[in-house]
């Protein structure tokens, strides 16, 4: 296996829209907990956007692979309840 095909697979997960949220969200969190002066709920408000996208992002990928799905003619013969 050459140097090249190593990054290729170290890059490949990089392509994921989540995977990336997932590092920026992690890497704010520890630069407003290390180097700047920010209050700890900064800190939750930021891991909170990040989890809000990764799961907004999972939920048009599901939608994506989902056929769309009309919804059939009634056939229920059951009497009306207004009677």
């Amino acid at each position: 296996m050459s140097l090249g095909d190593t990054i290729r697979k170290c890059v490949k997960p990089l392509s994921s829209r989540k995977i990336r949220v997932a590092l920026t969200t992690v890497l704010a969190a520890y630069a407003a907990e290390w180097g700047l002066e920010v209050s700890e709920e900064l800190v939750l408000t930021i891991l909170a956007v990040g989890v809000a996208l990764i799961l907004g992002i999972a939920h048009e990928d599901h939608g994506r692979d989902t056929p769309v799905q009309t919804p059939a003619a009634s056939t229920d013969s059951s009497p009306s309840a207004s009677g």
